[in-house]
């Protein structure tokens, strides 16, 4: 049931090479910190087991789940509601139960408003990149309604998103991100030591984004910085969205300053 309380639920994260999560620390000290018998753990499922994965949080003692990479869009064939930012995004990253029906949201697009509201930008007109063409980067497009869109995907023919879609290889895009507001990645890449672009295709005098986070920073937020750019990383984004999801499950106010505990400094 959305909002309930109850004693010993589980909540899980769908997801697929997921160990490197910070998400069940998270919300495992958030659900102490309100004084909820719930524990959060981790279900690493390939696609083919995804249908089997969503049914478990059919049962009485399911609090709900977080849903990540790569089953942001397929999961939404196995939910009876899909709540409209999600439908807007076309992904949904939180699962929560209202009666014996599954209903999908999605909290990336406020942690991503969040982010964007950090790094001074106004949507509305801005000139914005995104790296990636799938579910975290149309919640991009969502939380960034108004602004001029240009995704870069490596399979721009198969890209579904509300904007211009550039190729990797294309040239043009990276000189057009040097003049953007905003530079937003929206890809895994970056949890290793390695770029998503190359430095000089940095805004010369906008923001960068980065969905992903790694302790010290992504190697594209710290070039930023020592750039002199205004950034804005994973971290923030993981403690907003999560703090909603909280909310869904719960009924509860998110126990912010436990959950920022378990994050790096």
């Amino acid at each position: 049931m959305r909002g309930a309380s109850g004693a010993g639920r589980h909540v899980y994260l769908l997801g697929h090479n997921i160990s490197y999560s910070a998400s069940p620390a998270m919300q495992n000290a958030a659900f102490a910190a309100v004084g909820l018998d719930w524990v959060y753990e981790l279900l690493d499922i390939p696609p083919s087991e995804l249908p089997t994965a969503v049914r478990k949080l059919r049962a009485e003692d399911a609090g709900g789940a977080n849903v990540t990479i790569p089953h942001k869009l397929t999961v939404m064939d196995h939910l009876d509601v899909i709540d409209p930012e999600a439908l807007r995004a076309r992904a949904v990253n939180t699962i929560s139960r209202e009666g014996h029906r599954l209903v999908g949201s999605n909290t990336d697009v406020a942690g991503i408003r969040s982010a964007v509201a950090d790094v001074g930008i106004e949507p509305r007109g801005a000139d914005v990149v995104i790296l990636g063409a799938g579910g975290s980067a149309r919640a991009a497009a969502a939380a960034l309604e108004g602004a001029h869109l240009t995704f870069v995907a490596r399979h721009p023919d198969e890209a579904d998103v509300p904007g211009r879609v550039a190729a990797w290889n294309d040239p043009e895009w990276s000189r057009k991100s040097r003049s953007a507001d905003l530079l937003l990645n929206a890809t895994p890449l970056g949890r290793r030591d390695e770029m998503p672009l190359r430095p000089n295709a940095l805004p010369r005098d906008g923001a960068v984004i980065d969905l992903v986070y790694v302790t010290g920073g992504t190697p594209l937020v710290r070039k930023a910085r020592s750039l002199g750019l205004r950034t804005a990383d994973g971290w923030g984004i993981l403690l907003a969205q999560g703090a909603r999801s909280f909310e869904i499950w719960t009924g509860k106010p998110a126990p912010l300053e436990a959950m920022r505990q378990t994050l790096p400094k």
